[in-house]
């Protein structure tokens, strides 16, 4: 009754469904399963948010010498 490449857990205490199959999930759901989750997931998040917190400043460093400076 069960299939060969698929292992389904269920615990009808805690109503927990995990399957564990290589083919039920997409590209995209394991390359964000990678990349956002876990220890790297949060170092991701901190270079984005450097990266945005220096694009800014530079953007208004650049405004600001237009604006300014001319």
């Amino acid at each position: 009754m069960e299939a060969e490449d698929a292992n389904v857990s269920y615990s009808r205490w805690n109503e927990d469904v995990n399957l564990s199959s290589a083919q039920s999930q997409s590209s995209l759901i394991r390359f964000y399963n990678r990349l956002c989750t876990g220890n790297l997931g949060i170092y991701i998040r901190i270079a984005g948010a450097v990266a945005a917190l220096v694009s800014v400043y530079i953007l208004g460093y650049v405004t600001g010498y237009y604006v300014h400076g001319r």
